[in-house]
């Protein structure tokens, strides 16, 4: 049986870096994207800003264990601007991520050893100082509750660590939470002993919280 895969790293927020080698200037771009739409939205945007420079190469990896991958080298030599982005991404342990990197010629020609370690550096430098971001994969389940039950049930909450993806509070209170799918039976029972103040061991799928009503939201 293969194992459950639910939960993988990206990055927060789009960084810049840059690498100068012999008169050229690598500038790189690294963003979170979703779809390759997202990814051919950033490359327009990036070839605008800097229409005058020679090459515009990339690499993205998208999806939960990053099998959906292109490196492209833009009229480099074969494999030397691409495939050394797309290493760094192996590197870093991160999908969801488009890291570009522009080249402004300087005259004097690298080499293909050179390109390899100025398009890996560049890449590099991006994603050094990118920040991660842990992304949980799960089932989002709703829980009704009343609102003197509020504080109970929060605590309840805060004491697994749930991950919360929405609430809400008035007369009636709605809190979403993500489940991991590898713990989903697991963290559902803790939080039904944590809320009726019992042990884990006293509780089954059955079980039933009369002041909280923990409903799985269908896709």
């Amino acid at each position: 049986m293969s194992e459950i895969i639910d939960q993988y790293y990206s990055i927060k927020d789009s960084t810049e870096g840059q690498y100068k080698e012999k008169g050229s200037k690598f500038i790189s771009y690294a963003y979170s994207v979703t779809s390759e739409e997202q990814v051919g939205e950033r490359l327009e945007e990036i070839r605008n800003l800097h229409h005058k420079a020679r090459h515009h190469c990339y690499a993205y990896k998208i999806g939960v264990d990053g099998n959906r991958y292109r490196a492209n080298d833009d009229g480099e030599p074969g494999g030397t601007a691409g495939k050394p982005i797309l290493g760094q991404l192996h590197s870093y342990k991160v999908t969801d991520v488009l890291v570009i990197v522009v080249r402004y010629f300087g005259g004097t020609k690298l080499g293909a050893s050179g390109l390899i370690k100025a398009y890996k550096e560049a890449a590099k430098d991006a994603l050094f100082i990118a920040k991660k971001k842990q992304v949980i994969i799960g089932n989002p389940y709703l829980l009704r509750f009343g609102y003197d039950q509020m504080g109970h049930v929060m605590n309840c909450i805060k004491s697994i660590d749930l991950d919360i993806l929405d609430k809400t509070f008035a007369d009636s209170c709605e809190v979403t939470i993500n489940i991991k799918l590898s713990q989903q039976t697991e963290l559902i029972h803790r939080l039904k002993a944590a809320l009726l103040e019992v042990s884990k061991e006293q509780i089954d799928d059955d079980t039933k919280v009369p002041f909280c009503k923990i409903v799985r939201i269908e896709e």
